[in-house]
């Protein structure tokens, strides 16, 4: 081993236990990772950047606003309205799921994808009666097995393809991944609708199932008078809540003369006989009533009349304790959201964000997969995955969510009124793909032209498509390609191989060809699946030139291992994402996940070996 293969393993080695750490973003650890393989050397100067204009991560970030002019146009709206029946067995409703979620994920971003397609599943869960964590992990698998079928699908056949391109000269098109990407598909939808979904917890619920999160409010909300003597007599909401503030604690509603006013004005002053809601942890509250000189409404005489609870009571809503019903009307709502992998909360607080100060929102409650945080509201930190319940107006809570990268898990309605726009937007992302498939063009200038002609046409905002592009994930990609490119070059790449075929494989082709598929899965099980399309893709090349076989099928089965990520919560942004409104614990993914990928490489070798022979 030489010095320079030394450098390039450790620097990638050092890389992969950050990433399976997993204590900073992908992003940050792939610049780390550049800028010491250019302090190295391994990298030359004036190529440390190259990545950035990369045709993949040119692609990628073309794909991604395509598939938010898809998301808004209304489409995916349209096919799960005429691919979900309105009722059936769980089989029928999870497959009918599934295949849809395939569907989708070979012409869109999978993460966006699944995204749409939450609110829909949790809908499906309900009609079929079973806890939302039977559906949600298949539709998850469903999209990342979708992303398999076509060049587009997923961002490693993007990595795997520019790969081919630099070691034979061309790349593969549109449809070179789908005779077996479709086959393992098809084989794991059947697998996950069929089997799959029985290996989960029954009794998961999730963070929206049961209304969890709506039965937690009490823990967090308390009703307090404002007697003669209180302090907060005669003050302004404002002064009042910079007293609650080193307490954590916020007024989210104040009850005079038996009417409700949800999310009052700060500047609106307190008077005798008013019923301050307050909202904070246990803690909290309980310090929030003497600090303000309150009287909590419970401990007032039997015979005065509690106007805070007039009329209540014997309507309560299924699912919901009293505290839920109070704290909206028709235009204050209660949202439950889910944070998304890419989100802006991640890494932030309530408290850092001044929610309530900048967007008129208030945070009740927290989810981590599954059980309510027991955490001071305000000061916990948001993480991918996490389910959040809003207080708010409903445009303020949109467009919070849509700035911030998190989901509704609320219904979504249909959007027929822009069928137009769907079928724009539909045959554009089409007409992009005939054309990268017939070869006059390659897949960036393909796609890059789509995208630009989705803002001439009005398909796609301006101010959207700038939102659409995932820094992280091209900051990643535009990282760790020069970085990959320096292990071929440096020749550790050729050393792996060398040690895997002569030392692993014995130098059979067929065996070689095994490993490489299971080491690429297990690898993506821990770190970002296109980081280790672009770390294996060089060590598929060497491996094919040291047994003197074909690339191709080596590339490929980089391709399906870098999108096998079912065993881990962290290896796919999917199932990070459904962590949260699933109740999932990291153990489940196991459950579902070790009998996929068993059929997935019991399927692939032959499959692999059929299509693209040795």
């Amino acid at each position: 081993m030489t010095l320079e293969q030394g450098l390039v393993l450790g620097i990638l080695g050092c890389a992969m236990v950050l990433f399976i750490w997993g204590r900073w973003r992908y992003d940050v650890v792939a610049l780390l990772a550049l800028l010491s393989a250019v302090l190295a050397g391994l990298i030359p100067m004036d190529e440390a950047f190259s990545g950035f204009s990369h045709p993949a991560v040119i692609t990628v970030a073309a794909i991604l606003i395509l598939s938010r002019m898809l998301s808004l146009s209304g489409a995916v709206d349209i096919l799960a309205r005429h691919v979900i029946p309105s009722r059936g067995s769980p089989t029928i409703m999870i497959g009918a799921c599934c295949i849809l979620a395939a569907i989708l994920s070979a012409f869109m971003n999978n993460v966006g994808a699944l995204a749409l397609l939450i609110p829909v599943t949790l809908q499906a869960a309900a009609k079929s009666d079973i806890p939302p964590s039977r559906f949600l992990m298949p539709v998850s698998f469903a999209s990342i097995l979708g992303g398999m079928t076509t060049l587009i699908g997923t961002p490693p056949n993007i990595i795997v393809a520019s790969y081919r391109a630099r070691a034979e000269g061309s790349s593969f098109s549109m449809f070179d991944f789908t005779p077996v990407g479709v086959t393992l598909m098809l084989a794991g939808v059947c697998f996950v609708s069929l089997v799959g979904w029985r290996l989960l917890p029954k009794s998961r619920q999730g963070a929206h199932a049961g209304q969890n999160l709506f039965e937690n409010i009490a823990s967090y909300v308390t009703e307090a008078r404002v007697t003669e003597d209180a302090k907060a007599k005669g003050k302004r909401l404002i002064e009042i809540e910079r007293e609650l503030d080193e307490l954590e604690a916020v007024v989210i509603a104040v009850v005079r003369n038996n009417q409700r006013i949800l999310a009052p004005h700060r500047y609106q002053r307190i008077q005798e006989g008013d019923v301050l809601i307050l909202e904070a942890d246990p803690e909290g509250l309980a310090k929030s009533i003497p600090t303000l000189g309150l009287e909590l409404v419970g401990e007032k005489s039997e015979d005065e009349p509690d106007s805070s609870q007039e009329g209540e009571g014997e309507d309560q809503e299924d699912g919901q304790g009293i505290e839920a019903q109070n704290l909206q009307s028709e235009e204050v709502k209660l949202i439950e959201v889910v944070i998304l992998p890419n989100s802006r909360l991640i890494g932030s607080t309530a408290k850092g964000l001044r929610l309530r100060n900048r967007f008129g929102i208030n945070l009740l409650a927290i989810s981590r997969q599954g059980s309510t945080s027991g955490e001071r509201l305000r000061s916990t930190v948001f993480a991918a995955g996490d389910v959040l319940l809003l207080q708010g107006e409903e445009d303020r809570i949109a467009s919070f969510t849509n700035s911030f990268g998190c989901v509704p898990l609320g219904k979504r309605e249909i959007k027929l009124p822009q069928f137009k726009e769907a079928m724009k937007a539909g045959v554009l992302m089409a007409g992009a793909a005939a054309f990268a498939a017939s070869g006059l063009v390659s897949a960036a200038v393909a796609f890059v032209t789509a995208a630009v002609l989705a803002v001439i046409l009005r398909l796609l905002p301006v101010r959207e498509t700038y939102e659409a592009l995932e820094g992280s994930v091209i900051v990643l990609l535009a990282a760790l390609i020069p970085v990959a490119n320096a292990v071929g070059s440096s020749g550790a790449a050729q050393l792996i191989a060398e040690t895997l075929v002569n030392d692993l494989a014995g130098g059979d082709p067929v065996l070689t060809l095994g490993l490489l598929l299971v080491v690429t899965m297990l690898l993506t099980d821990f770190m970002n699946n296109a980081a280790t399309a672009a770390v294996m893709s060089p060590i598929a090349i060497s491996l094919a030139s040291q047994l003197s076989v074909n690339t191709d099928t080596f590339l490929m089965a980089v391709a399906v291992g870098a999108s096998s990520a079912f065993l881990t919560p962290i290896g796919h942004q999917n199932n990070t994402l459904i962590l949260g409104p699933g109740g999932y614990r990291f153990s489940d993914y196991w459950r579902m996940g070790l009998p996929l990928d068993i059929v997935i490489v019991s399927i692939a070798i032959p499959m692999l070996l059929l299509v693209w022979p040795l």
